[in-house]
């Protein structure tokens, strides 16, 4: 702290100034292309973090700008969005999350670190970890899906796998948390859209993950573009402030996202930049990434009393600890050492292929079409994506080349040798023109088994990516139903970052398996599962709607006190579709067979101190050894406050051979059966607790218990 308090003390109001100013090098994600050649602002030290420039090369030039030709000598955070990998591109986090594998996680955030440190970066915009339970919302794509449990644990896991121990290794990056906060709830699943949620729902859903991410260590977080309430997060005192900084003891730095100060103007909550500015810094908010607010913002700001240098020292005191901390003050060229040739390394594509294969979830197999026969003599593999190397990437991944990812008939004819396989388009993702269907379906009349690639295009989810009908795009349709109407065994595989609302497609094909969008990797993965040269063992971290009419949808709703029943008008329904999802939040089919049964907790009775030890039992009654994931819900029936139908405590994989029984442990403490009350302090009250366990959120095969909360 002495060198950091030095350089604070030496710096005039301007240097100052740049160290709260990010901008972009010159390639645009988010927006608007900086104008100009920040060069120049570097050497005068009105720039202390950059953002979109990687390669060991360009870094040192920039770097060495600052270290060695601007008065302070202060070098720069260099940031950038490793969403899902860096070079070697891992799975989209919302396939990612269908492992419910921490350690996976952990692992591929760490690859990402390696590598992202060899190409010279210091901090990641990531991890993303916004609760969304809305498939219109294009970036549910970016996160761990609807449950605050699983959010939190994949917060902890990212974490700790781009930071490591320590923040100052040559393989380690800061991580930003985002997007703080409730970005997932965004109004009608439209990015950038304004949120109006409970005091309680934000509570208890949406800030617990950043409560972990904070736990772990995160270096920084960052503030969502939407508001609550009509509050815009950049400016939320009592979340920023008050909730992130006084009670959870968050000492790190808060940067804004793309241009965000300055679109308080249009929040309508800021007359000028220099009240923009003024609102921000007050707030917390340390950095201004490509707002240009704090820049020409502040000394205005400080001149109208709108603000205290004292504010301004306290951001670029943050600022400076992250630098010290991440050992630039030392050694301003430790990262991107050894120098990065941009090619993907054995070890992490092995790892890429590892994460992909775990991230599918078989959705449906009936009559057994999967694994397909190794005796297969020709296979069909038609559809926009069979051959779409380019989508495979997914959205986020930006390092990553196109021509890196292994397309799906790439994958099945390195796995199939002796196989003939023919593949057609049909139909493109987004052109009307249906001529070639009738040549994809000549190709399938004439194989033995076809594989059908449907779903979206990389770019059709993400950022500004939402979509009003989250249905299979363009023709596909068409497409579909006429190779399901050959007669042929068909396997339909979906790319997406998102649930696709297909009822109809559920309803006639025999086979769909989610993969969607799982990177650098992803034919090879692909076809290690379909041929049988490994399980699917991936679950739904989201609920599967039927209907759009059913979004928002989620597994742990709250009762009503007119619940569904079809035989009563008068209850909570629709008309048209059942209100059942298409499939349940944990749901994954396998080639094996494992039950679940024989679920005991003790002590039955336990004190507010106490654990309870739950315990099931699983035997694979299939004919090949299997993975499943099991989930520990409960649920309080009586409570001061009506309690959602099922909350997920815990969960677990487990790997069973052939004919093997193996028994199951949880622990879970007293505080577990805990829930806010009406003042939204933690509260236990005594009382009798389900205890449902399964593989799924899917009430019809949950098997319960009972345990007693004495007073």
């Amino acid at each position: 702290m002495n060198r950091v308090n030095a350089l604070l003390s030496a710096m005039t109001i301007e240097e100052k100034i740049g160290q709260l100013t990010m901008v972009t090098a010159g390639w645009a994600v988010t927006g608007p292309v900086l104008a100009g050649d920040p060069r120049e602002g570097v050497r005068a030290g009105r720039i202390g973090s950059l953002l979109n420039l990687w390669g060991r090369d360009v870094v040192d030039d920039i770097q060495r700008l600052a270290v060695e030709e601007s008065r302070m000598g202060i070098p720069l955070l260099l940031g950038f969005d490793v969403v899902h990998g860096h070079r070697t591109v891992f799975p989209i986090p919302l396939g990612e999350a269908a492992a419910f594998d921490p350690d996976l996680w952990e692992k591929t955030a760490a690859a990402a670190a390696a590598e992202a440190g060899a190409d010279g970066l210091t901090m990641t915009f990531a991890p993303m970890i916004d609760v969304a339970r809305d498939p219109r919302w294009g970036r549910i794509a970016e996160g761990p899906g609807e449950d605050p449990l699983v959010a939190s644990r994949m917060a902890v896991a990212k974490v700790q796998g781009f930071q490591g121990k320590s923040l100052a290794s040559v393989d380690r990056v800061a991580a930003t948390a985002k997007h703080f906060c409730a970005y997932g709830a965004a109004t009608a699943g439209r990015d950038y859209a304004s949120v109006d949620i409970a005091e309680r729902t934000l509570a208890e859903v949406y800030l617990p993950p950043f409560e972990a991410a904070v736990r772990a260590g995160a270096a920084a977080i960052m503030p969502s573009f939407n508001d609550i309430a009509g509050v815009p997060m950049t400016v939320h005192v009592p979340l920023l402030r008050e909730w992130l900084r006084d009670r959870t003891g968050f000492d790190g730095v808060l940067v804004s996202d793309y241009t965000a100060i300055p679109e308080l103007l249009k929040h309508g909550v800021a007359a000028d930049l220099v009240e923009a500015a003024a609102l921000a810094l007050k707030a917390g908010v340390d950095i201004d990434m490509m707002g240009f607010a704090y820049e020409k913002g502040l000394v205005p700001a400080l001149e109208r009393g709108l603000i205290e240098e004292k504010h301004i020292n306290e951001s670029v005191l943050r600022v400076l600890v992250l630098k010290e901390r991440l050992g630039l003050l030392d050694d301003p060229y430790r990262h991107g050492t050894p120098r990065s040739s941009g090619q993907p390394i054995p070890d992490r594509t092995a790892l890429a292929r590892e994460a992909a294969r775990r991230s599918m979830v078989l959705l449906k197999n009936d009559g057994g079409t999967l694994p397909l026969s190794s005796g297969l003599a020709s296979i069909a593999v038609v559809g926009p994506l069979a051959e779409a190397r380019g989508d495979m990437r997914g959205p986020w991944s930006a390092a990553g080349r196109d021509t890196d990812p292994v397309t799906i008939v790439e994958g099945l004819r390195a796995a199939l040798p002796g196989c003939r396989i023919s593949t057609a388009p049909g139909v493109a993702v987004d052109d009307p023109d249906t001529k070639g269907i009738a040549a994809a379906v000549e190709l399938c009349s004439r194989a033995e088994a076809v594989v059908l690639c449907l779903g979206e295009t990389a770019t059709m989810s993400g950022e500004a990516a939402s979509r009003a009908d989250p249905c299979i795009p363009g023709r596909q349709r068409e497409l579909a139903e006429a190779i399901l109407g050959t007669g042929r065994p068909v396997v339909v595989l979906l790319s997406s970052g998102r649930p696709l609302v297909a009822p109809w497609l559920f309803e006639r094909a025999d086979c769909v398996v989610a993969t969607w969008f799982l990177g650098t990797e992803a034919g090879h993965a692909i076809a290690d599962v379909i041929t049988g040269k490994a399980e699917p063992t991936g679950r739904l971290p989201v609920t599967w709607p039927r209907a759009e009419g059913q979004i928002p949808i989620f597994y742990g709703q709250r009762p009503s006190g007119r619940p569904s029943n079809p035989a009563d008008h008068y209850t909570s329904k629709y008309l048209d579709v059942p209100v059942e999802p298409q499939f349940a939040f944990g749901h994954g089919c396998s080639y094996g067979r494992i039950d679940v049964a024989a679920v005991r907790a003790s002590p039955s009775h336990l004190r507010a101190d106490g654990r309870i030890s739950v315990e099931v039992d699983l035997t694979n009654d299939g004919e090949r050894a299997s993975e499943t994931t099991v989930f520990v819900f409960i649920r309080d029936p009586v409570a001061s406050i009506a309690r959602p139908v099922l909350e997920l405590k815990d969960f677990k994989r487990a790997a069973l051979d052939i004919g093997q029984r193996l028994t199951l442990r949880f622990e879970l403490k007293a505080d577990d059966l805990a829930f806010l009350g009406h003042d939204l302090a933690p509260c236990l009250e005594p009382g009798v607790f389900e205890i449902a366990v399964g593989q799924s959120a899917d009430p019809v095969h949950l098997t319960r218990t009972t345990v007693c909360l004495d007073g």
